[in-house]
């Protein structure tokens, strides 16, 4: 169980790098199962939940050939089989979820475990399920297992339970190889799903609709390979925004997409962040006199959940009452509890609303990640602590981070990581 020192108060200074997006990796690395055709990804982020997909994309058969760093070639070919299937990969994250809609769309019957993840809240996926049904498939859940089967699949109009990134991105993927017109209602538009329309294109699919909540796709019977380079991380670069924010110095985070951080930037402004914007980076600088706000995380283009966690960091300095508010997963605040342990003023009023009493000073203790964005935010809160802070646990930090204390390292912040 490997930890993070991390010694606070030191300014940060220089230029940060933000690599591809993990939660667009995961649908893109899935649409390569939808053609025998090799399919080159690039901009990938090199973190474990990824190289675990890559992994169990291998072990049924998957051909995999590394062509740089951040370059893949995968060819799943005639040798591909579902029933050679690692499922100890599988249940070790929630990513695995996307299998379900290439897989089902090209081989109709396949069983697959159950997917892990993050601990946030109960994550079903009926909202998946229900709309596979739609397209003719026949499921089936049994012990740690889903079975799925399906004769013939056939497009059809699917009004989806909620606003799900990865249920739109699951039958987005299953109707690309169904001849016909699939409508999916209630569809989310996150710059992820935005980023697997334009590679399903490129693939031979017809999409309408993708900025929006109604996405129609005309599939085909057989699709391309196609060379496709990920979109930059936002959650990664809102990360570093607010590091560089609340410590002394001053930092430039490279190779972003702004036009996806819009609200997020917008909320910054009103807090009281000083910042520069260019065309692909941000250079931040040090913003000691922040006020409160009120934040609420919706569906895109809404304020995303994932950014909560480094926002409530953030609002521990604010001088005031801030509330924070997630009405997508009731778990989410285990970090909060760590925060009031280094001497944040948080009252969580229940499992969804939290209001943090700032300014209050931050001291270093031993702490624990229970999530990615989570841990995060704990890093964030141990770079201004005062003293030191260790931060167990954080295997979750690197499932959606590459090696974040070297580059954070890099920017003059003291973190080491020790076993």
């Amino acid at each position: 169980m490997e930890k993070f020192i991390i010694k606070g108060g030191k300014p940060l200074q220089g230029t940060i790098n933000v690599f591809g997006y993990k939660n667009a990796a995961g649908a893109i690395l899935s649409a390569a199962l939808l053609t025998e055709d090799e399919v080159i990804i690039s901009n990938l982020p090199i973190v474990d939940d990824v190289l675990n997909l890559i992994k169990a994309m291998e072990s049924i058969g998957c051909e995999v050939v590394w062509l740089g760093k951040r370059k893949i070639k995968i060819k799943a070919g005639k040798k591909v089989d579902p029933r050679k299937m690692d499922f100890h990969l599988i249940s070790k994250m929630r990513v695995a979820i996307l299998f379900m809609g290439p897989l089902l769309s090209r081989f109709k019957n396949f069983k697959i475990s159950h997917p892990g993840g993050d601990k946030i809240g109960l994550r079903p996926i009926d909202t998946h399920l229900l709309a596979f049904e739609k397209l003719g498939a026949k499921i089936k859940e049994d012990g740690d297992f889903y079975y799925f089967k399906a004769k013939k699949l056939f497009g059809a109009e699917i009004v989806l339970k909620e606003f799900s990134v990865t249920a739109t991105e699951n039958i987005m993927m299953a109707a690309a190889l169904i001849p016909g017109k699939t409508i999916i209602k209630g569809a989310a538009a996150e710059p992820q799903v935005q980023d697997l329309g334009k590679m399903l294109k490129n693939m031979g699919v017809k999409i309408e609709g993708l900025d929006s909540h109604t996405i129609v796709i005309e599939g085909r019977k057989k699709l391309k390979g196609v060379s496709h380079k990920i979109i930059s991380d936002p959650i990664e670069t809102a990360t570093f925004i607010i590091a560089g924010a609340i410590t002394p110095g001053e930092v430039t985070i490279k190779n972003i997409q702004p036009e996806h951080l819009d609200l997020f930037l917008d909320k910054l402004e009103e807090i009281g962040i000083n910042f520069q914007k260019k065309s692909n980076s941000i250079t931040v600088f040090y913003s000691p006199n922040l006020k409160p706000a009120k934040i609420q995380a919706l569906i895109y283009p809404g304020f995303p959940t994932d950014f909560l966690p480094f926002i409530a960091a953030l609002l521990t300095q604010a001088k005031g009452k801030s509330l924070i508010h997630d009405p997508l997963y009731e778990s989410r605040q285990s970090y909060l509890q760590e925060l009031r342990k280094m001497g944040a003023d948080i009252e969580i009023v229940d499992p969804h609303r939290a209001i943090i009493f700032g300014k209050k000073p931050l001291s270093g203790l031993t702490i624990e990640s229970w999530d990615i964005r989570g841990g995060a935010s704990l890093v964030i809160a141990a770079l201004m602590a005062k003293g030191e802070t260790i931060i167990k646990n954080i295997y979750q930090i690197d499932r959606g981070y590459e090696k974040i204390e070297e580059r954070l390292q890099k920017l003059g912040a003291d973190i080491k990581r020790v076993k």
